[in-house]
């Protein structure tokens, strides 16, 4: 039989035509709630004084019991905090991998981790400059495990055009790719710039916001705005 207190379209019909009840409203806790909870908290400590007949000692003595335990919690919370990051912070380099280790390292790298794998060659310039930004990137992102691996060693028969290749994964799922040298604005592409890329995926969480790229379009054009304003105001005309 149907559970009558159930959240269902169905359970909503019944109770619009009075066939079952309505359902019982769950206790709200309210202002005056709270500051009884405190009153009695403080009288507790106060040995069942009232705030108004307690001198300024025993005053400030639970003040500073308060204090003590708030700056305890904060403690235990930022131990925690530490200890997760230092359980996440084990990579902060990057390691060579084979067809063999792409299962274990990349789909079941774990809960809560990023895995950025690059596919290269030997002899690509490109492949060479990312290996090195890599490099600087996994030391200073520990929590981020990244990979490398020759990419017909890892892929059988992978287009050379397709390289280089960076692929990033959350959690063994896929989320972002780049494949060939169009996506890595070629030799010029700096650190900061593939850090914005890689950042824009979740791989990393930098503190580059904003696309570093120079917008040399955007100069050239202005410039020629520039120029049209001042051929216009010699009174040429086009």
């Amino acid at each position: 039989m149907q559970d009558p207190n159930e959240d269902t379209e169905w359970n909503d019909i019944l109770r619009a035509k009075g066939i079952i009840p309505e359902k019982p409203k769950e206790a709200q806790v309210t202002e005056d709630d709270i500051v009884n909870l405190l009153e009695q908290t403080v009288k507790e400590k106060s040995s069942g004084k009232a705030l108004e007949d307690m001198s300024l000692d025993e005053l400030d003595e639970i003040e500073d019991e308060e204090e003590e335990r708030i700056l305890e919690q904060y403690r235990r919370e930022r131990m925690a905090q530490i200890k997760n990051l230092q359980q996440r912070s084990r990579f902060g380099d990057v390691r060579d991998i084979s067809a063999d280790d792409y299962v274990e390292q990349v789909n079941k790298a774990g809960d809560g981790i990023w895995v950025v794998l690059h596919l290269y060659k030997q002899g690509i310039p490109l492949c060479a400059l990312i290996n090195k930004y890599l490099t600087s990137l996994a030391a200073r992102y520990p929590t981020t495990k990244f990979l490398r691996s020759i990419s017909t060693t890892c892929i059988p028969n992978y287009p050379d055009k397709n390289l280089p290749t960076i692929f990033v994964y959350f959690e063994g799922n896929m989320k972002g790719q780049f494949l060939g040298p169009l996506n890595f604005r070629g030799m010029n592409m700096t650190e900061d710039e593939f850090e914005y890329m890689l950042g824009k995926t979740g791989a990393v969480e930098t503190s580059i916001k904003e696309d570093p790229k120079p917008k040399v379009a955007d100069v050239m054009f202005s410039a020629l705005g520039t120029g049209n304003r001042d051929d216009s105001d010699d009174g040429n005309d086009w």
